[in-house]
This record gives C-alpha cells, sequence and structure tokens, in this order.
C-alpha cells in the first residue's frame, strides 16, 4: 500500500528548492509579461553567435535533431548552434540550477508537462511575441497541443511534435492466428488474445508493472471516461470508478494468464522485440529501433477498451531559459522558428510533427506513425502544472505498479494515491504562488 509520509518529506525538500529558485531568478531576469530582448521580428543580423542548445534527444531521435541542427547551421552564417544532449532526467534537474547561475542554455526542448514548473520558477521565459510575429495560432495546432505550450496565461512552449502511446503488433502472429485486422475496442482486442494463444503463443500481451505502465492507464482512465487529474491543478481524481475499472482491466492481463506475473520495466517491449510475445502498447519513439530489428510488426491506435477512443500522448516543446543578451535571445527564437518551419524532417525520427499545415505537406506519408495521426484528438494530455511530473512518479506509478502486481486492491491504491497527489498538488500551488 502507498505510505504519504517519505513521500510527503522529500517532496517538502523540493517545494523549497523550487521556492528559494523562483526566488534568486526572479531578483535578475525580467518579470512575467516583459519581453526579454526586445520585440521579435523574424529575423536576426547581429553579430555572429554560438548557441547552446541543450535536449534529452538520446535514442534513435538523436541522430535525427543533430541533422536538423547540422542543416539550420550550414543555412545560417552569423549563428551556430551547438547541441548538449543528456538523458532527460539530467536534464530536468541540472536546468534550474544552471540558470540561476548564468551557466544555462541558450534555447532548449522540453517535454510539454514540465513547462509549468519551469514557468513557475521563472526558469524560461514568455514566447507569446514569437508566436505572434511568426502567425502561429490554435489553428494549424490541435487544440491539446496547442494549449499544452501555455502556463498562467502566457505561452513558454512552441510544439515540436505530438507523441502517443500505440498498439504495436507482430504480423506473422497475426496471420498465424488468422486475425486480419487490428483490434480496436476490447471485445475484438480479447479475441485477438485468445486467437493467439490458440495458436501457440502462450503470453500474448504482457503486462508491465512499470514504465509505460502508467502512460497505459491514463489512457484507459480517459478511455472509460475519467480524467486523472483537475484542469486547473488543484486535485488528482484518477482513483474514481474510471480509474478503478483501468487497473482492474491491467490486472486482468495476468490474471487471464495474457501475461506473466512480473514483468519488469521495458521487458515487454524486449520480449516484443525479439518475437517473444504478440502485441505490446509503447510509444511511438519506438518505430526506429523496431525497423532496424528487422521484426515484422505493424502499429494502430490502442484499441478503445474503456470505450472511448483516447490515449496519452506528449510533446517536446522548444523554450528559451531566461538570460539578459538581447542578441542571443533574438538569435535562438530564429532558431526554434526554422526548427518549427522544418519539423516535417523531424517526423523521421518517429515523431508527429505538431503544426497541421506541415502534416499537409504529406510529412507522415509512408511512415509508421501516419495511420496514428489520423486519430490525434483522441490523444490527451496531463495539465501543465507545476510538479505534476513529480506527483505522477510519486504516486501513479507507484498505485499501478502495485494494482498490476497483485500487492493491492486497484480501488484501495488509487484511492491512496489520489490522496497523496492533491496534498502535493496542493503544495505545489502554494510555494508556485498559485
Amino acid at each position: 500500500m502507498l505510505t504519504t509520509s517519505p513521500r510527503r518529506s522529500r517532496r517538502t525538500t523540493v517545494t523549497v528548492a523550487a521556492a528559494a529558485a523562483v526566488a534568486l531568478l526572479a531578483g535578475c531576469s525580467a518579470g512575467p509579461g516583459e519581453t526579454p530582448g526586445g520585440e521579435f521580428t523574424g529575423e536576426y543580423d547581429g553579430p555572429a553567435v554560438t548557441l547552446s542548445f541543450w535536449n534529452g534527444f538520446t535514442g534513435g531521435d538523436g541522430p535525427f535533431m543533430q541533422g536538423l541542427v547540422d542543416q539550420f547551421n550550414e543555412e545560417h552564417e552569423n549563428i551556430t548552434v551547438e547541441s548538449n544532449t543528456m538523458q532527460w532526467s539530467d536534464f530536468y534537474q541540472r536546468l534550474p540550477a544552471a540558470v540561476t547561475a548564468g551557466e544555462g542554455p541558450d534555447v532548449g526542448a522540453m517535454h510539454f508537462d514540465q513547462l509549468g514548473s519551469n514557468a513557475a520558477r521563472q526558469v524560461i521565459m514568455p514566447l507569446d511575441d514569437m508566436a505572434e510575429q511568426l502567425e502561429l495560432t490554435a489553428d494549424d495546432f490541435t487544440e491539446a497541443v496547442w494549449e499544452a505550450g501555455v502556463y498562467a496565461d502566457e505561452r513558454y512552449g512552441i510544439p515540436l511534435d505530438i507523441h502517443s502511446l500505440a498498439m504495436y503488433y507482430n504480423t506473422e502472429h497475426f496471420e498465424a492466428a488468422g486475425i486480419t485486422e487490428p483490434p480496436t475496442d476490447a471485445e475484438s482486442f480479447q479475441a485477438a488474445l485468445d486467437a493467439l494463444q490458440a495458436a501457440g503463443y502462450e503470453t500474448p500481451f504482457w503486462m508491465p508493472s512499470r514504465w509505460p505502465a502508467h502512460l497505459m492507464f491514463l489512457s484507459l482512465d480517459w478511455q472509460y471516461g475519467g480524467e486523472p487529474y483537475a484542469a486547473d491543478g488543484t486535485a488528482a481524481t484518477f482513483g474514481d470508478e474510471a480509474g478503478v475499472q483501468s487497473l482492474e482491466w491491467m490486472r486482468s492481463m495476468v490474471e487471464q494468464g495474457y501475461s506473466p506475473a512480473d514483468v519488469a520495466q521495458d521487458a515487454q517491449y524486449v520480449a516484443f522485440k525479439n518475437g517473444e510475445t504478440s502485441i505490446t502498447w509503447d510509444g511511438i519513439w519506438q518505430f526506429n529501433d523496431l525497423d532496424a530489428s528487422g521484426l515484422p510488426y505493424a502499429a494502430a491506435p490502442i484499441p478503445a477498451i474503456g470505450g472511448e477512443q483516447a490515449a496519452w500522448a506528449s510533446s517536446h516543446q522548444f523554450f528559451l531559459p531566461r538570460q539578459e543578451d538581447p542578441d542571443r535571445i533574438n538569435a535562438a527564437k530564429v532558431f526554434i522558428a526554422w526548427m518549427s518551419e522544418h519539423s516535417a524532417d523531424w517526423a523521421q525520427a518517429g515523431m508527429i510533427p505538431a503544426r497541421q499545415s506541415v502534416r499537409d505537406e504529406g510529412a507522415l506519408e509512408g511512415t509508421p506513425q501516419e495511420p496514428l495521426a489520423e486519430s490525434l484528438d483522441a490523444m490527451r494530455f496531463i495539465p501543465t502544472t507545476p510538479g505534476i511530473g513529480t506527483v505522477q512518479t510519486e504516486t501513479v506509478e507507484v498505485a499501478v505498479a502495485e494494482g498490476v502486481l497483485g500487492q493491492g486492491e486497484p480501488a484501495a491504491v488509487l484511492e491512496a494515491a489520489q490522496g497523496t497527489a492533491t496534498q502535493l498538488m496542493e503544495e505545489n500551488l502554494e510555494a508556485f504562488g498559485e
């Protein structure tokens, strides 16, 4: 079962540090609503600058991002961008302290759910002027990904992509089992699992207890009609009936024998890649790795197990750390603008370009993610609220693991996690002045 005291003590340390970071940065940076560097004109004609670009593209997407950076450098004589790529966990830990010390990057890319925390700490600056100058509006994006870049009524992120969970299936296994179409709902999914077992694939769908289990849970919660968090970031609501149904279904995959009893983090993906299992749910960032493996596979949206089509999604968004050098700020904005305009090339990394205009130009034609882009309106995002990433790590991920492993009843573990999550969210709002 979940306990609250150890997590609360660690969280208190985090929120105190966050408040200190706010105070330090507020003393050396322009305030909210101001435009450091002056109004953005869309061009940079200042002296030559070298920009540090921080990102976490350490996987198969890394070479594609570096290729875009190299192309940008070739096309801009007075701007050179140098990538500093690190693990996302290190990235998020290092960024606030580096900016406070004046040693941060000039530009970066982060997941949208980290924007709120860094905006509240004044680690990053608003980009409303840039979006206006480039005529970037909600009309060229799905509402969810566009709104994901906003915190406290100001824009802090320029969306680069959308990436979601997908259902991967082994096409040879499906053919052997006589399955001609990917399952789309609970009934056809169960029928596919039964057919696969009958064809000799004993455990066709491995259910992990850790990553990406909580992303599967969130997807199911939305499918059953739930909403894991209040939109204003004041409370967690994932312990309601929809959440309980979601976790019960996940546990049932083990109880019904479709999955081994104790699947470690990422073990389900490795098993799928090695042909040991027939179906897995994972992120679309796995496309290139699966292509390289030679596995016969295809991808489709995850089935609407709960009745409503929905899937967890996230977005990489460009941001600007706070600094005072107008040349570096405006050069960085030129880089972001160029990357947004060239996001069709980013589709090669397995992502879905965030801009509709780019997708309309055929950026996804013939790619594995093309069928997934047809259901963009079903992709869901958690709120952009300070500290939400830590809240998830300390509550949802733990509760889902306990439920999948049978270490507690779904209703009980979710109720405890929801209470802890709401308390942490309230503490975050107080610490960040909400």
